[in-house]
């Protein structure tokens, strides 16, 4: 299997490490969506990142999709048996995501020319970021979300939406804001999955 897609996408990333804990074996290939259009206009003609090609050729797009495509190869999931465990999982899964989609809205937003730029619009965005933000330390405060032995969907999604907000858009997202979600992603940072899959814009 081939998974591309820049590791400075949150998206690759938590599809990276996810199927890593799951056990699998794939390549990467770091093509970015705007310097190498051509080059994943070949492998995907939709040129979204990620991308998984898998041992067939079968395309698969959206991390969400490739993440279940992972769990059934491996035969089983990261997520929580119990009911009322795995619901929590999957509320918090959608805020890191939630997060991670607001961080990347405000950082295409900065690439717009200035007068292009709708400050209403901006303003909306990092709200919604910073509610998400809020909602994710106040979870990780109350022992929720950690950094295993165990890791869950959300614990991954978390630290790898608050990992990209300090990589791409820092002075949304000080670290004296949200205290315990930073220390829970820190913690998941010094993980050597993690390590294997640094955010990274080469």
């Amino acid at each position: 299997m081939l998974l591309v897609g820049m590791l400075d996408s949150p998206y690759v990333r938590r599809a990276a490490v996810t199927g890593t804990l799951l056990g699998l074996e794939f390549e990467h290939r770091s093509v970015s969506v705007f310097r190498h259009m051509d080059e994943f206009r070949a492998i995907n003609p939709l040129i979204k990142a990620p991308s998984l090609v898998t041992d067939d050729g079968t395309v698969i797009s959206e991390s969400l999709l490739i993440i279940q495509h992972f769990e059934d190869l491996s035969g089983r999931s990261l997520r929580p048996v119990e009911a009322s465990v795995r619901m929590r999982d999957l509320s918090l899964t959608g805020i890191g995501i939630v997060a991670a989609d607001k961080a990347v809205a405000i950082e295409y937003e900065r690439k717009r020319p200035e007068g292009q730029r709708h400050a209403p619009w901006q303003e909306r965005i990092v709200a919604q970021l910073h509610t998400a933000l809020d909602l994710l330390d106040a979870a990780a405060g109350r022992g929720e979300l950690t950094a295993g032995p165990d890791l869950l969907p959300s614990d991954i999604a978390a630290a790898i939406a608050w990992g990209f907000c300090r990589f791409v858009t820092p002075e949304f997202a000080p670290v004296e804001r949200w205290p315990a979600l930073d220390a829970q992603a820190s913690a998941c940072e010094a993980l050597d999955v993690f390590k294997q899959w640094p955010i990274d814009r080469e």
